[in-house]
């Protein structure tokens, strides 16, 4: 794992240059600390730098950016390349004489494979997560390249004008922003994203004339041809459709044991290192199934982490080491205390670079640097409920439009009235004489307000929205089209459950998931590998009919019989339980004077971004008690305290 940038255009300076480009590899010493590299040639106004985390072929034949064999290309690469030596195999039957390769390392094989094949052709071939620069010495061109699923971030877009006018591109925004020729102009957009998602999705990204590049896709652009052009040499949704077009034809038993064949190839790949490897283990489906995996191809005891905490609720530690204990691994736990995880706060606005509010970065956080004390690369089970259908709110969802779409529409307006006309600790004091009720009132409220929904699609937006309408939050602001607004994706054949999880897909793990978890390593230069985003166990995931995926009620049905060959099932059918933190409370006890700051009227007036008063009213409705805005409030504090580390750069 390794971090990438670079530049495109601009004035020529031949000694400046370089020290330009160091300086913006010097940005990014946390992903890749091992090494560092600088190529540029002035005349033809090109610079790439590269850092790197040294993974496989830790000798200087791996060191980047890498010149090819012929000179014509010059690559500075970010990931793995799974099935790299396959691909050696086959770059030497095609060429019928024998390679005299420098070393083992990928980024050399991807060089070889883009000399013989073309970089489109290459990245087809090729299995693994990627972020890709290449520049081409004889048509003055620079590529970049993103991997199908979007593991491996990657930016870009010109900045300045006239004669310093320059393409700037790298893994994170910090790099591009160590260029003089940045602009960091606030995209007010994309503030209203933040406010709606709790994450900027692509191709959007916090500042003006910047752009994430989406998954899948391959980026040209030249000084000759300097508006960027952009293709899909894998396309999510594409793949989606043809699964559902073309299922699995087997029965589910059949389904089963061919996916955990191919799981248990894809883990063995991911295996493969010349550094200590381990394994996040929660002791949920997807991470066990991995680590059982893992374990059974493993002649010594796989190293597992897991962090706990004190709070019952938020604890999965005393699952975790039960499913250890079971498989045998050499299991290393924290339990986390709440200075301890409210310490990580002050150091999210710079380890993520743009605004990101999933709370769950915390405890990704803490348990990334409890493994990197002992490995350099660990494996996890992201993706799990997106490809087996896990989240509850894709059958909640359903099932709820049944109802509705049998509810005339001025009916559910009238019924949302009542229900709003009551607060929240009103209906909970009233779900309190019901055993097992719970605290429901906010959860009525949030349902509320989906009642008048029209489709099946706006009801989901309305699920996964935390604002409605951010823009009324936002000073001159204008919420531009995503996916699930706007810019829907050609979704008809899929069924209301499986078009929420291609949604998620193509949103929601790539702009909120794997965001987290990739900065979240990076920050402590361990690099993650998620054996279930595989391109080979994706397009086999969405073959299987939804009815062997949500089977009798039970999610992730195919997952669990796998996981069941290797774990007892009373270790692992339980409630399921999200990875968080007890933030709601936190911001009414120790993060009070924090956040009060952050939110201050003054301050809000003064910055110019909120209107404050729909956030004070919200602030202080949570600070009374009567309802939880803790998800809302996220997003504007992680947004203030990124404008602060902004103010004071």
């Amino acid at each position: 794992m390794c971090g990438l940038a670079g530049f495109l255009g601009g004035v020529v300076d031949v000694v400046g240059d370089e020290t330009l480009l160091s300086h913006m590899a010097d940005t990014l010493i946390h992903r890749g600390p091992d090494d560092g590299g600088v190529w540029c040639n002035s005349e033809h106004r090109i610079g790439l730098v590269h850092r790197r985390l040294s993974v496989l072929d830790l000798s200087p034949n791996g060191h980047q950016p890498m010149v090819s064999a012929s000179g014509r290309y010059v690559l500075s690469f970010n990931g793995e390349i799974y099935n790299h030596l396959d691909l050696r195999c086959k770059i030497q039957g095609a060429s019928g004489k024998e390679q005299n390769w420098r070393g083992h390392s990928d980024t050399e094989t991807l060089l070889a494979g883009i000399e013989a094949w073309g970089l489109d052709a290459t990245l087809k071939k090729s299995i693994g997560m990627f972020a890709i620069s290449l520049w081409d010495r004889e048509t003055n061109t620079l590529a970049l390249a993103r991997d199908r699923v979007g593991e491996k971030p990657l930016y870009y877009g010109w900045q300045g004008s006239g004669k310093k006018r320059v393409f700037l591109f790298g893994s994170e925004l910090k790099a591009l922003k160590a260029h003089p020729a940045f602009g960091a102009d606030i995209d007010r957009g994309a503030l209203c994203l933040l406010l709606r998602y709790n994450y900027i999705p692509a191709p959007y990204s916090i500042y003006q004339g910047i752009a994430k590049l989406e998954p899948g896709c391959l980026l040209s652009v030249s000084l000759a041809q300097p508006e960027p052009k952009i293709w899909k040499y894998w396309d999510a949704v594409e793949m989606a459709r043809a699964g559902v077009a073309q299922p699995f034809a087997g029965t589910p038993d059949q389904a089963v044991d061919a996916l955990e064949v191919l799981i248990k190839d894809v883990v063995r790949q991911q295996m493969m290192t010349d550094v200590p490897l381990g394994a996040f283990l929660s002791g949920g489906i997807d991470s066990s199934t991995v680590v059982a995996l893992m374990q059974a191809q493993s002649s010594r005891s796989v190293k597992t982490f897991t962090i706990g905490f004190n709070e019952n609720s938020y604890n999965e530690a005393v699952h975790a080491k039960a499913v250890a204990r079971h498989l045998g691994t050499e299991h290393t736990e924290l339990y986390v205390t709440p200075e301890q995880a409210m310490g990580v706060i002050p150091r999210l606005p710079a380890l993520y670079c743009e605004p990101f509010a999933d709370s769950s970065q915390i405890p990704t956080f803490l348990v990334s640097q409890l493994a990197k004390q002992q490995v350099t690369v660990s494996l996890s089970g992201d993706a799990g409920d997106e490809l087996f259908c896990g989240y509850n709110r894709y059958q909640l969802t359903n099932n709820l439009w049944k109802i509705l779409a049998l509810v005339p529409a001025p009916l559910r307006a009238l019924v949302a009235k009542g229900i709003t006309a009551v607060s929240p600790a009103g209906w909970d004091s009233v779900a309190g004489i019901i055993p097992g009720a719970g605290r429901s009132g906010d959860k009525l409220h949030k349902g509320a307000g989906v009642l008048a929904s029209t489709t099946v699609n706006e009801l989901y937006l309305g699920m996964v929205s935390h604002l409605r309408k951010p823009a009324d939050w936002v000073i001159e602001g204008q919420e531009p089209p995503t996916y699930l607004t706007g810019l829907r994706p050609e979704l008809g054949a899929l069924g209301a459950v499986e078009r929420m999880m291609a949604l998620d897909m193509i949103s929601y793990l790539p702009d909120d998931i794997l965001v987290k978890v990739d900065r979240a390593g990076m920050g402590v230069s361990l690099e993650g590998r998620a054996p279930f985003l595989d391109h080979r166990i994706v397009e086999f995931a969405w073959s299987l009919p939804l009815e062997y995926k949500l089977r009798d009620g039970q999610t992730k049905w195919p997952l669990r019989q796998v996981l069941y060959r290797h774990v007892p099932r009373e270790l692992i059918d339980r409630p399921k339980m999200g990875f968080g933190v007890p933030l709601h409370d936190w911001l009414r006890g120790p993060l009070r004077d924090w956040a009060e700051n952050l939110l201050s009227e003054a301050r809000l007036r003064r910055e110019g971004y909120f209107r404050p008063e729909p956030v004070r009213e919200m602030w202080a409705e949570h600070l009374s008690g009567r309802r939880n805005w803790m998800a809302n409030l996220w997003s504007v504090l992680m947004f203030q305290a990124w404008l602060e580390m902004e103010n004071m750069n």
